[in-house]
C-alpha cells in the first residue's frame, strides 16, 4: 500500500535528518568542542560504523517482532538521541548518544522497506521502494538545510532540535495511522544467511561499498569542503543544501521509475557522478554560476545512492528483501564511515580540494564491480542455456 510506503517515508526523514543532521554543523561542533574537523567528523563515521557492524545481525534479531513496534522502537531511540544531544552534552556524551540509534537505524529501513511492499505486485516493488527512499532526499531539502541554516543564524544545537521535532512527528504519525503487523511467516536464520555464499551477491555488496565509500569522502565535509574550497559561508552552504536536496527529491523519484526498467543501467548512471564530480568541482573554481551548476548535477546523482545500493543488491537474492536490504545497509555505512575517514584525513594532509579525487578512485572500484557482476550473470546464464547430452 502507497499509504504505508509514504508512513516508512516519514520515518525515514527522520532518520536521516538524525544521522546526516550533523554534515552541516561539523565546522561549529569542532569550533564549540576546540577540536579538529577530522575529530568531529567521527560523529557521522562512528554512527556509521555501528550500522556497519551490528546491522545485519540487529535485523535478524528483530525479524521476528511486530513490525509496527520494531518502527515505534527505532524512531523512539531517535528522539532520545535528539533531546540529549540538543543540550550540548560533553564531546564523549555527545558521542554516546549518537551511536544508540545507530543499532535500529538497518532495522527501521528493512522493516519500512518490507512493510511498504507487503502484499504488492512485482512491478510495484521498486516505485514503492523508491517512495520510501525519496524521504533521503526530502530531509536534504528540507531539515538538514533547515537545521544548518538555523545553526548559522542562531546555535549549533538548533540542528538537534530540529532532529528532535521530525522524530516526534513521524512516532506520532506511526503510532496513529499504522495497525499492529505481527510477523506471520517465520524465516530461519540460516535460510537468510544462504545468500553470503551467492557470489553475485557479493559482489553487489562490493560495488554498494565502493560506490558509497566515493561519495562520502566529500559529501561528509559538505559544508567544510564548501567553505574551504569554494569560500562559502554557513548561510550560503545552507541555500546549497537545499539546492542539493530540490534536485535530490527528483533524481530519486526518477531513479525509482528507472530501477523498474534497468537496475544495472540505473545504477551505472548515477554512479557516474563520481567519476564526473572532481572534474567539475575541479573547473568550477571559485565562479558562483558554475559553482551552483556543478553542485545541482552532484546533487541529482548523489541522491539516489542508497536506493540504488540496496535495489542493486536485492536483485541479485530478491526473495531476500529484509535481510539483504540490511546487508546493504550495513555495507553501505562502512562505505560512510571509511569515506568519512578518509576525507577528514586528506583535509588534514592535503586540503578539503582533494577530497572528490578519492571519490574518483572508489569510483572506478565500484564500476569494476558492476563490470564482473554483468560477466558472471551472463556466464550462469550461458550455463543454464546448455543442455546436457542424454
Amino acid at each position: 500500500m502507497k499509504k504505508y510506503a509514504y508512513i516508512g517515508c516519514l520515518g525515514f526523514i527522520a532518520v536521516i535528518t538524525t544521522e546526516f543532521g550533523v554534515i552541516g554543523i561539523l565546522p561549529q561542533i569542532a569550533e564549540h568542542y576546540q577540536i579538529g574537523i577530522d575529530k568531529a567528523g567521527w560523529l557521522l563515521s562512528a554512527f556509521a560504523l555501528i550500522i556497519a557492524l551490528t546491522g545485519p545481525f540487529m535485523t535478524l534479531l528483530m525479524s521476528e517482532f511486530d513490525r509496527r513496534k520494531v518502527m515505534l522502537a527505532a524512531i523512539s531511540i531517535f528522539l532520545f538521541t535528539a533531546v540529549i544531544s540538543a543540550l550540548s552534552p560533553p564531546f564523549w556524551l555527545l558521542m554516546l548518544v549518537r551511536i544508540l540509534p545507530a543499532f535500529l537505524q538497518p532495522v527501521y529501513i528493512a522493516t519500512a522497506l518490507s512493510v511498504a511492499v507487503s502484499g504488492a505486485d512485482k512491478k510495484q516493488v521498486n516505485q514503492l521502494m523508491g517512495i520510501v527512499f525519496i524521504g533521503v532526499a526530502l530531509a536534504m531539502v528540507t531539515t538538514v538545510p533547515f537545521a544548518t541554516w538555523l545553526a548559522s543564524v542562531w546555535i549549533w544545537e538548533s540542528s538537534f532540535i530540529i532532529q528532535g521535532a521530525v522524530s516526534t512527528i513521524a512516532l506520532v504519525v506511526i503510532y496513529f495511522s499504522l495497525p499492529p503487523m505481527p510477523v506471520k511467516e517465520k524465516k530461519s536464520y540460516k535460510s537468510q544467511l544462504k545468500i553470503l555464499t551467492q557470489p553475485i551477491f557479493l559482489i553487489s555488496t562490493a560495488m554498494n561499498f565502493f560506490m558509497i565509500t566515493a561519495w562520502f569522502s566529500t559529501y561528509s565535509y559538505f559544508a567544510d569542503y564548501l567553505n574551504k574550497a569554494k569560500g562559502m559561508d554557513g548561510t550560503m552552504v545552507s541555500y546549497m543544501l537545499f539546492l542539493f536536496g530540490i534536485i535530490g527529491v527528483f533524481s530519486n523519484w526518477l531513479a525509482g521509475k528507472m530501477l523498474s526498467w534497468n537496475v544495472s543501467k540505473t545504477t551505472a548512471l548515477f554512479l557516474s557522478g563520481t567519476v564526473i564530480m572532481p572534474f567539475l568541482l575541479y573547473f568550477s573554481g571559485d565562479s558562483l554560476p558554475a559553482n551552483i551548476i556543478s553542485i545541482a548535477i552532484w546533487g541529482f546523482l548523489y541522491s539516489p545512492s542508497f536506493q540504488n545500493a540496496s535495489t542493486y543488491m536485492i536483485s541479485s537474492v530478491p526473495g531476500s528483501l529484509e535481510f539483504a536490504n540490511s546487508l546493504a545497509t550495513s555495507f553501505g555505512n562502512l562505505g560512510v564511515t571509511l569515506g568519512t575517514t578518509l576525507g577528514g584525513w586528506m583535509i588534514v594532509a592535503k586540503g578539503a580540494s582533494y577530497n572528490p579525487w578519492i571519490g574518483f578512485v572508489f569510483g572506478i572500484l565500484a564500476f569494476l564491480m558492476i563490470v564482473l557482476r554483468n560477466i558472471l550473470e551472463k556466464r550462469s546464464e550461458n550455463q543454464k542455456m546448455i543442455i546436457p547430452c542424454p
